[in-house]
């Protein structure tokens, strides 16, 4: 014999419980089933609701009772033909005539009593049985009804009695004995005292009966049917990469049932557990999918330790502390007698070694109770200041991951923490038992959806890591990094096993945000349709999101977004930066950057500021990493002056050049600031200070080639006329370095501590010389390298390449 237990969305309307009477013709065919039901229509609810109306003298009551009635009569409608609808009619109609006498009784008398409330919600567990065996019936099935309350008998605790367990096994055998039918429909979660009075299970009580009939027969099997094909690797509500659990241990089932897998009630799984029957978790509306098999011994060639990762919500996090514990016997035995005396359970349990304190999690909603009766209790130890008053933390979660196989592999609960670590999660306890089967932390509630998908990630998807990525400044750089993203997507995920997401955007006018991601083929219109644009309250989006593996991208030049670095620093969400700004205002600024991302472990990066593409900072790094040291920089680092050098002679004009340099992309859009040389001393900066160099930008030495109309210009409009104005000076320039076959290139150098830019006249035995059009070009003079120095040149500027940068930068950051 099969025991199958239906309940939930199973028996939520007549179309689903048409589906189980599918299932049960199927499977009856090869064995005889015992089937428990839960009441139709999310009904339990409803007559609570009723209830408490009727006892609140609110007339709602009735109208509660209305939409009972009307779901039952809509059930019947769409089960049972019209040759037998007025029969199970009459008979509902009979059971709900005492239903509502019973509601008007409450709203009477102003009191509803557990012994009520058991008698109240017996009403839908056998309507629901009732209707479902009458339409199994009409189905042609062998089929009886037998009402659970004359084979479960419990003690009088009402509302969560326990079963008397050699009675009630006696009774099912003796009526399964002599019982013919190939079906047996009985209601779930309904018993009845060893005085004949009504009373119920508790949370989970119609897989309990299902459980109990089981173990009694000694079934071959406990199917319990619900809305999910089995129990999943984590809540797929909040990870949706979760996937079904094959095959798992009762022990494991426990321990994910307890941290809030709620596919499966604890208790459930005794009484099967205790005659090793196996427990299959199926789904209604997809019969034919696996499930999950729970068995002693699961065999499912699995390699992994890990079975799946729970939560339980709502929990306060409760610590008893003092000077006058260490030592002292008897605390902990007060504390939780204590808590048993007010029926408040514990969920997690820690302790410190050094007896100085305790620290519990139960439910939010036990908080105050719980702190008022602890500190009663301790009332004298906490006036002579022997200990504390209890110390309350609420909103907190708890998260769990569970294996029986956990024990026997190292570094388990390393790999858990270090990357909730990574991901800003912060742990308040920590609990894990002798048996090593479940590791659970105490966690911000604000911070489970994160945390449940960087261990499933961490645990269960080893494959692909997905990387968040929030992108301020969709210029012309920003849009072919854009473009970039969405080109190599595919290559990356397969390749890298890195699964990229575009999570927000922004511009200076607007700022769109999807935390599914954002399709790359429709950003702009995205974009166009987004709410106002705001640094801050971008910044308070991303952090409220709280997703992980976030990357924050700055494509602009703007001096207020490099102003917030350190807030996402701070929250663990990398900084991959093309904003110069940061790197090279004040020395203080710059270390704190750099501090925060060694404290934080978070990647900050900013291989664009100097060479766009060019793996300038990185090879730098690398150098000093490796214990070299850096005597001097020789460079060129501006692909814009470049360009306009390499381009500029005495048969064009240098306006007309600038010009072109600015609609090609390779100069900002005022080429002031690639001009006048700031750009280029912002890079040596940079460079100088990634050598360990302490300088701030005005002790760098600027020499410009500009004219003191075209420096004091007050817009671009008026710049570009004083390049024509002076023609001549920069003529001028160009002849000079002609008559001494000499190259006009803009360059920066490091020497000593010291730096300074300017044009030079380089002559053609040089490096410089031969560069061409927007190359750069960077030569670092080391302890290892002190005569021939090593080199790194190749193009540095131009949207392309300084996206491909960000997008090395990003994969970098990914990596970390």
């Amino acid at each position: 014999m099969k025991v199958l237990k239906f309940g939930g969305t199973s028996v939520g309307s007549s179309k689903t419980i048409k589906q189980v009477i599918s299932i049960l013709e199927d499977l009856s065919r090869k064995d005889d089933l015992a089937v428990v039901v839960s009441a139709v229509g999310g009904i339990t609810d409803k007559l609570l609701s009723a209830a408490h109306a009727a006892v609140e003298k609110s007339n709602s009551y009735k109208d509660e009772f209305k939409l009972i009635k009307s779901i039952h009569l809509e059930i019947i409608d769409g089960l049972i033909p019209d040759n037998n609808k007025a029969e199970v009619s009459e008979v509902i109609m009979a059971k709900l005539t005492g239903l509502e006498q019973l509601l008007d009784g409450l709203y009477l008398i102003n009191e509803l009593s557990q012994k009520t409330t058991d008698k109240l919600l017996s009403f839908g567990e056998l309507m629901s049985s009732y209707i479902i065996s009458e339409a199994v019936k009409n189905a042609n099935l062998s089929v009886s009804l037998k009402n659970s309350q004359e084979l479960i008998v419990t003690d009088e605790q009402h509302t969560q009695a326990s079963v008397i367990q050699e009675i009630t096994d006696n009774n099912i055998k003796s009526f399964f004995k002599g019982n013919q039918s190939k079906i047996t429909i009985l209601p779930g979660f309904i018993s009845r005292s060893e005085n004949g009075e009504i009373t119920t299970l508790g949370r989970g009580g119609s897989d309990y009966t299902a459980a109990l009939i089981a173990a009694a027969l000694n079934a071959e099997e406990l199917q319990i049917w619900t809305d999910v094909s089995g129990m999943f690797t984590a809540n797929p509500k909040l990870v949706k990469q979760a996937v079904p659990i094959r095959s798992i241990s009762y022990q494991e089932a426990v321990e994910l049932s307890h941290f809030g897998a709620k596919v499966l009630y604890p208790p459930t799984v005794q009484p099967v557990l205790d005659k090793d029957i196996p427990m299959v978790i199926k789904n209604t509306m997809a019969p034919h999918d696996a499930g999950t098999l729970i068995t002693k011994n699961p065999e499912n060639g699995s390699t992994n330790p890990v079975k799946g990762i729970s939560h339980i919500g709502d929990i306060a996090l409760l610590t008893l502390q003092g000077n006058g514990m260490v030592g002292i016997p008897g605390f902990s035995k007060r504390l939780f007698e204590t808590l048993a005396l007010h029926k408040i359970n514990i969920i997690l349990i820690t302790q410190a070694s050094s007896e100085h304190s305790i620290c519990f999690g139960i439910k939010d909603s036990d908080a105050s109770l719980a702190k008022k009766a602890i500190d009663t209790t301790f009332e004298f130890e906490i006036a002579l200041h022997k200990i504390d008053p209890i110390l309350v933390e609420t909103g907190l979660s708890i998260i769990a991951i569970v294996g029986d196989n956990m024990k026997n592999h190292r570094g388990i609960s390393g790999k858990m923490f270090s990357s909730l670590g990574k991901n800003n999660v912060n742990i308040r306890a920590i609990a894990q038992g002798a048996s090593e089967r479940n590791i659970s932390a105490v966690i911000d509630a604000r911070d489970v959806s994160k945390a449940l998908n960087t261990l499933h990630e961490r645990f269960f998807e080893v494959e692909t890591r997905q990387i968040n990525l929030f992108i301020t400044g969709v210029g012309n750089v920003g849009e072919r990094l854009l473009e970039q993203i969405r080109q190599q997507k595919p290559y990356i995920k397969e390749h890298l096993k890195v699964n990229l997401r575009v999570i927000g955007l922004s511009n200076s006018r607007t700022m769109f945000f999807d935390k599914s991601g954002i399709d790359l083929k429709k950003w702009t219109q995205k974009l166009d349709q987004g709410q106002p644009a705001d640094i801050n309250e971008f910044f308070d989006s991303v952090k409220s999101m709280n997703l992980r593996n976030c990357i924050f991208v700055d494509v602009t030049a703007n001096d207020s977004v490099a102003a917030i670095y350190a807030k996402y620093l701070k929250d663990n969400i990398a900084v991959v930066a093309c904003n110069k700004i940061a790197c090279s205002s004040d020395y203080n600024v710059y270390y704190e950057l750099k501090r925060l991302s060694r404290k934080f472990n978070t990647p900050f990066l900013f291989e664009t500021n100097v060479g766009a593409g060019l793996p300038v900072i990185d090879t730098l790094s690398h150098l000093i990493t490796s214990g070299d040291e850096v005597h001097s920089i020789h460079a060129v680092l501006s692909g814009s002056l470049n360009f306009i050098f390499n381009n500029f002679n005495d048969s064009t004009r240098f306006h007309d050049i600038v010009k072109q340099a600015q609609l090609e992309g390779y100069t900002e859009p005022d080429p002031r600031i690639d001009l006048s040389g700031i750009d280029v001393a912002r890079k040596i900066l940079i460079l100088a200070r990634e050598s360990g160099s302490v300088l701030n930008l005005d002790e760098i030495e600027t020499e410009s080639f500009l004219t003191t109309k075209a420096l004091q210009a007050k817009s671009v409009e008026d710049f570009f006329d004083t390049l024509t104005e002076d023609e001549d000076h920069y003529q001028n320039l160009y002849q000079s370095a002609k008559n001494k076959a000499c190259q006009l290139k803009f360059v920066a150098e490091y020497n000593d501590g010291k730096a300074k830019v300017g044009l030079r006249e380089i002559p053609k035995d040089h490096p410089f010389y031969n560069l061409q059009g927007k190359d750069n070009i960077v030569m670092f003079y080391t302890k290892r390298y002190p005569e021939q120095p090593m080199i790194i040149k190749g193009a540095g500027a131009g949207a392309d390449v300084t996206a491909s940068g960000l997008f090395a930068d990003i994969i970098r950051a990914s990596n970390n």
